[in-house]
């Protein structure tokens, strides 16, 4: 199997939570490897200060401010994607959360900014991709970036809805292969699963007691290049090949 990039040289892709950790990391890789990248994130402005760093690339970083909380934001994101820039070839579905509550006594709030983000987000992103792609006769890829907590409940503390929401995207990836599959689309669709990676969910949240972060020091943990690596993997193979789930651990990892 020969893996290239080629294909993809000059291309749109939209990468959402582009401001920080995964994200990030994910948009810089596209923009080396020659594509034009729109980073959609809340704090669009650390996206622009991200462009800046990435000039002289092959590719171009656009920031576009957007919260995919919110439905009319991510659609006004792929009007002025496809005006601005042309069609979308590739979705990283990246933008997600996590509260710190449990199911017991957590709010209804909380669990709601997680469901809607880290589902529904993920959805209404890429009924417009597909319907962008279809409309435009593009064979394009759409990479979820899900959790090993969407296979198998880790046994940690405070997690409440996360595991249900990351549960629900391995359904969602399965299910939405089915329906391409039923409409002869080539529209690929890959699940990325990491363990326990690097980011402001994780140990840079400020929150954390000293406790906590003692704990999590000690504990063996990816980097968000290391997620990026994995996303360019699963673009760079054949267009007859589809990489359907690809999980990610740090050497060591007991969960």
């Amino acid at each position: 199997m020969v893996l290239s990039m080629d294909r993809w040289v000059g291309q749109v892709a939209i990468v959402t939570g582009a401001s920080s950790g995964i994200g990030k990391a994910i948009a810089a890789s596209l923009v080396e490897q020659g594509l034009i990248v729109v980073g959609i994130a809340r704090r669009s402005e650390l996206v622009e200060e991200h462009s800046k760093q990435l000039s002289g690339k092959k590719g171009k970083l656009h920031a576009v401010k957007a919260d995919v909380t919110k439905e009319e934001d991510i659609l006004k994101a792929f009007e002025w994607t496809s005006k601005k820039l042309g069609p979308v070839h590739i979705l990283i579905n990246n933008a997600g959360t996590h509260k710190r509550t449990t199911l017991t006594e957590g709010s209804t709030e909380d669990w709601k900014a997680t469901l809607d983000l880290n589902v529904l987000g993920l959805c209404i992103a890429t009924r417009e991709a597909v319907k962008v792609m279809k409309a435009n006769n593009i064979n394009g890829h759409i990479i979820h970036i899900n959790s090993v907590a969407g296979h198998t409940v880790p046994n940690v503390p405070h997690l409440n809805v996360y595991p249900a929401a990351k549960f629900a995207v391995t359904a969602l990836t399965e299910t939405l292969r089915q329906e391409l599959t039923h409409l002869g689309s080539k529209i690929k669709v890959t699940s990325v699963s990491p363990g326990f990676v690097e980011s402001e969910l994780t140990t840079q949240r400020k929150t954390h007691t000293p406790e906590v972060k003692a704990m999590l020091a000690q504990m063996p943990i990816l980097k968000g290049e290391d997620i990026a690596d994995c996303v360019v993997y699963a673009l760079s193979t054949p267009e007859h090949v589809q990489i359907h789930e690809l999980t990610i651990k740090p050497v060591g990892e007991k969960v």
